[in-house]
């Protein structure tokens, strides 16, 4: 998706940012490599903000829980894990390395 695919009245995007990536993702697996591109209109970034993030799709609350806490030791919570408003089990991170996750768990992706 390009910024430009959500444009609005209320949400004007410059030309200049249009076809900047707003979200892309590469499944691997169950598992998803998420990227985006960063406009100008949200501010200064650094490398540790303009980067990929890996996530990862748990099969059960337990496992969300044992691999979040295992990747973040050393590293940086952004959003602990916990229920979110879109109905899943969600957290993400910043490990020690700068690595970008996010982890999530939700219940009716189970087959």
């Amino acid at each position: 998706m390009r910024f430009k695919d959500m444009a609005s009245d209320e949400f004007p995007i410059a030309e200049s940012e249009a076809n900047k990536i707003m979200h892309i993702e590469l499944p691997i697996g169950k598992n998803k490599l998420m990227a985006n591109d960063v406009p100008e209109f949200m501010g200064r970034t650094n490398e540790n903000e303009n980067r990929s993030k890996i996530s990862i799709s748990a099969e059960s609350r337990e496992e969300a829980d044992k691999i979040f806490n295992g990747l973040s030791v050393g590293g940086q919570i952004e959003m602990p894990m916990e229920d979110s408003p879109w109905g899943s089990y969600f957290g993400m991170f910043r490990d020690k390395y700068g690595i970008e996750w996010m982890m999530n768990f939700d219940a009716n992706d189970i087959s």
